[in-house]
């Protein structure tokens, strides 16, 4: 007699399954902040923070290290969750303070015993400045405080990352785009136009550091 066959398992990617909802199927007060208000949010963080611990603006270095702080938890999460599939979404791993407390801490541990003291505490400024703003943005948006990925995996991700990224990014986009031709959206523009010209006016005042980086001249490397 023969045995029984076993039931196939059907893939999360079967269309008769009935998948979560995805990051663009919520409202879109659900969103993130986009990179560059990241990095806005950031320098101004440790321009002040800079000022109140080592009296002095930021370096080329230290402009440099909370540039990438202010951008670390989307380039761990988004690849791992829009990419590889291998995290729920775009704002899991590196957004939840059981990752960013201790990598913050052992960050600030290990640039202490390099003599790093100043680039890694402007990483870990930046780093954590990335937080509050993903949790606020969407109520900028009209909608709720995102305070779930917080506590990942303590409290589970709402829905699953996109099937395909590229697509995904430009639906953002798009519909980005048609929010900011309503009311509400021309006046989130013009606090992120007024966020970003503060940015730029302090990183003028402060000298403009890290720009040397990009475009080396003689007569810039003091900035650095």
């Amino acid at each position: 007699m023969a045995s029984p066959t076993a039931p196939r398992r059907r893939s999360a990617r079967d269309p008769t399954v009935a998948r979560p909802t995805t990051a663009l199927d919520r409202p879109a007060g659900d969103r993130s902040m986009w990179p560059w208000e990241h990095l806005a949010v950031g320098y101004l963080a440790y321009a002040v923070v800079g000022r109140l611990v080592w009296r002095e603006p930021p370096t080329g270095t230290t402009a440099a290290a909370v540039a990438v702080g202010t951008q670390f938890p989307d380039l761990v999460d988004k690849p791992l969750g829009w990419w590889l599939g291998v995290l729920p979404g775009g704002t899991t791993l590196a957004h939840s303070l059981l990752t960013a407390v201790p990598l913050s801490l052992a960050v600030l541990v290990v640039g202490a015993a390099a003599g790093r003291e100043r680039p890694a505490l402007a990483f870990v400024v930046g780093y954590l400045s990335h937080l509050p703003g993903d949790v606020l943005y969407p109520v900028v948006l009209g909608g709720d405080a995102k305070l779930w990925f917080l506590l990942w995996p303590l409290r589970a991700a709402p829905g699953d990352g996109p099937d395909h990224t590229v697509p995904y990014v430009l639906a953002l986009a798009e519909q980005f785009l048609g929010f900011l031709a309503t009311p509400l959206g021309a006046a989130y523009l013009t606090a992120e136009l007024l966020l970003l010209a503060l940015a730029g006016w302090v990183w003028t005042l402060d000298g403009r550091p890290g720009l040397a980086w990009l475009l080396p001249r003689p007569d810039r490397a003091e900035n650095c």
